[in-house]
């Protein structure tokens, strides 16, 4: 686990508000309209307080620090205001808009790295338009690790749904050049980070980790393939003989059925795809994207800006209350863990 850990449940959340142009506002506003409904943890937007409108008609009140947000959250959607977009058109990104995105998320970043905030939930942005201001980074995972000075193979990307948690090795690359960018050593890092949460902020004192083949049938003992002998099977066997409780590599096309999936508590999957097409399968609305790794919480909704259907009160908003739901969750667990070592 990290160190410097960064957990205060008693303060409220930071939304960084994304590209204002896309669904970011509106499921924003949505989460604070369900907040009762959904027992949600206080929160607050950091963006345009102006740019909501153009979203979501709901009551909001600028605030002018974190600690502000509790004296407003049962009446209004607070947010903390961080500059002018200029006029905001549903759909239709611009430059003022991507640099507001950028300045919420390095905003909203600092904040929970100074335990003003409890943890960042992260709104969706376009990359393309980020880039057009200045941002540097794949996205905005790599940057939330840059800022809190984590090396990046630390930091590793989860998605959760209720009964499904899975961890891709490779994330963002092509197909082609997964096998090669596998090794030992990356595999067996994402193992170790993964069981760490595990025990450190979801509350599995012994997790079993199920990893997947990389190949069909998982090689079939080297007829499709040689990954899982030369790479998978050895790095698991190290973790086992440290203690570690690994099954696989299995055939990823028989991992995922509802039985399979009681026997373990996290999957890693070799390529991003083999992680996220049964995730979002099972939880397409509600799957939420979970960084390990970090001092601070941050989540995110495991979808993009939907400019398409900006503007049109149709997002959903399930995603980003899971997200919110989830930060409170390892909030939780990780208070109660660190007071048991402290207690003992």
């Amino acid at each position: 686990m990290p160190n410097n850990l960064v957990t205060d449940i008693s303060a409220p959340f930071a939304v960084s508000v994304g590209d204002p142009a896309g669904i970011g506002p509106e499921i924003i506003g949505k989460a604070w309209d369900k907040r009762n409904a959904d027992n949600l943890h206080c929160f607050f937007a950091v963006g345009d307080a102006a740019s909501f409108a153009a979203h979501w008609k709901g009551p909001t009140a600028i605030i002018s620090t974190p600690n502000q947000a509790q004296d407003y959250f049962q009446n209004a959607l607070p947010i903390l205001h961080i500059g002018d977009s200029g006029p905001t058109t549903p759909g239709i990104p611009t430059i003022s808009g991507a640099d507001i995105a950028f300045r919420s998320l390095k905003s909203a970043t600092g904040l929970a790295r100074s335990s003003a905030a409890g943890a960042i939930i992260t709104a969706p942005v376009s990359k393309k338009q980020l880039y057009d201001v200045g941002f540097t980074h794949p996205g905005q995972t790599e940057f939330i690790t840059e800022e809190c000075k984590i090396a990046h193979k630390h930091a590793i990307m989860m998605l959760a749904g209720p009964s499904l948690r899975v961890v891709p090795i490779t994330t963002h690359i092509a197909l082609n050049d997964v096998a090669k960018t596998l090794t030992q050593d990356r595999i067996k890092n994402c193992i170790i980070a993964t069981a760490n949460e595990l025990k450190y902020s979801f509350g599995i004192e012994n997790p079993t980790i199920a990893m997947a083949g990389l190949n069909p049938h998982a090689g079939e003992n080297g007829e499709m393939g040689d990954e899982e002998i030369k790479l998978l099977i050895p790095a698991i066997e190290q973790l086992e003989t440290a203690g570690m409780h690994i099954i696989g590599p299995l055939s990823a096309d028989t991992m995922f059925h509802a039985e399979a999936r009681t026997a373990y508590d996290a999957a890693l999957c070799c390529y991003h795809d083999q992680a996220l097409i049964p995730l979002k399968t099972l939880y397409f609305h509600d799957a939420v994207n979970v960084t390990l790794g970090l001092p601070i919480i941050r989540t995110s909704p495991d979808h993009g800006t939907a400019f398409n259907i900006a503007g049109q009160n149709i997002a959903r908003a399930d995603s980003m209350i899971a997200a919110i739901k989830m930060a409170e969750k390892i909030a939780l667990q990780r208070t109660n863990f660190e007071k048991n070592a402290h207690d003992s």
